[in-house]
């Protein structure tokens, strides 16, 4: 069978096969301790499900414009002036299917054949293959924990070529956790203003964000730099809603108004009620993610404690997100086979950095119970004594 050549550059996410192969051991009486997940394992506060559940008794259930209701787009406006300091319009932003949708619009609308498009690496893994697909060649910047993965603006411009197009910026990172600080966003703003580079700003963790640090919006620089970027974020990781798939973009007006029309010919719009929760989270849910943001910030210092203590592991402290990625290059393997075996072995299941750019190392996930976290890393310890 014939398959498109875009599909066979394309590898599917390793992230949910290992999660899914974690619960299909689950479902086999297997007592598995699941390190893997990107989602938050708290459940979506109640007045986000209440809001919707009534949406759908009074029957709105039909379409609503492709970007989204206003009320929704006029809230994300709202919350990004009051915290981001980004002055974004309604009509500036389209609300799609899940932030991951939101990255994938973008890509299509501003990458060409050939263009090139900067990622920091470690990376999301989602990024290089979404470029993929948009038909864009993904070039890659090393970051190093030695450096908190943070680079400087140097390494960045000696990057770009004539056919640099876009830059993507995660802060706070997944996998490493990192939150790229404000002098370095000045400087990034600087080299893409030179180089008229796109900034893609995924910022879908930013509400996550440990001892009191401040999330910085790299479009809040100048108002240059914000018409040369797009905003992404969402619902899934703040308000603990990734199975209602809700994320946003905010760009310039013509990126907006393009990502809309393609959003036209896919997906249409997000899911009418889904929206209202979303609408209802962004009124009303911040002190429920204060305790999530306090209750991660508390998991982050058991693991990171826990696994700094074993030997051979050597793990970056986050400073956002809820994920600890941990370098294992003193146990001699790879990080697939180190993450194949400790699934196997020991029932605990952890995402090889292979995903991420960088085979040396695992991510381990802090979105589990402190009894899950204890339990997990005390079978990592005791497996690699055997190994």
């Amino acid at each position: 069978m014939h398959l498109a050549k875009r599909v066979a550059n394309i590898s599917p996410s390793k992230t949910l096969a290992i999660e899914a192969k974690a619960k299909r051991l689950k479902a086999e009486g297997i007592d598995v301790i699941s390190l893997s997940a990107g989602e938050p394992d708290f459940d979506t506060p109640e007045p986000v499900k209440e809001s919707a559940i009534r949406s759908l008794r009074q029957g709105f259930t039909k379409y609503t414009p492709v970007s989204g209701i206003l009320e929704l787009r006029q809230a994300i406006s709202e919350k990004l002036a009051r915290e981001n300091k980004l002055a974004y319009d309604p009509d500036q932003i389209v609300v799609t299917c899940g932030a991951k949708h939101a990255i994938y619009n973008v890509l299509q609308v501003l990458v060409e054949a050939g263009d090139e498009v900067i990622i920091p690496s470690p990376y999301w893994l989602s990024y290089p293959e979404m470029v993929t697909l948009a038909g864009g060649v993904p070039i890659f910047l090393k970051t190093d924990s030695k450096d908190g993965y943070q680079f400087h603006a140097q390494a960045l411009e000696m990057l770009v070529t004539k056919k640099s197009k876009v830059l993507i910026l995660n802060s706070p990172s997944n996998p490493t956790g990192a939150v790229l600080s404000k002098e370095l966003l000045v400087e990034i703003a600087a080299v893409a203003k030179k180089h008229s580079l796109f900034v893609v700003s995924d910022e879908i963790y930013e509400q996550l964000i440990f001892d009191g640090l401040i999330h910085c919006s790299i479009g809040a620089i100048s108002s240059a730099t914000l018409e040369q970027t797009i905003t992404i974020g969402g619902a899934s990781k703040s308000y603990a809603m990734t199975g209602w798939r809700l994320g946003f973009l905010a760009a310039p007006k013509p990126v907006a108004a393009a990502c809309a029309a393609v959003q036209s010919h896919s997906t249409s719009n997000p899911t009418s009620f889904a929206q209202v929760g979303y609408l209802e989270a962004l009124r009303s849910g911040r002190a429920e993610v204060r305790k999530m943001r306090d209750a991660f910030q508390e998991r982050r210092d058991l693991i990171f404690g826990l696994v700094s203590d074993i030997a051979g592991l050597k793990a970056f402290k986050p400073a956002g997100a809820f994920y600890l990625f941990v370098d294992i290059t003193e146990t001699g393997l790879d990080s697939l086979t180190f993450s194949d075996r400790l699934l196997e072995e020991a029932k605990v299941a952890v995402v090889p950095g292979v995903c991420f750019g960088d085979d040396h190392a695992v991510r381990i996930s802090f979105a589990a119970s402190e009894d899950k976290i204890e339990t997990g890393i005390r079978r990592i310890r005791e497996w690699l004594k055997k190994i």
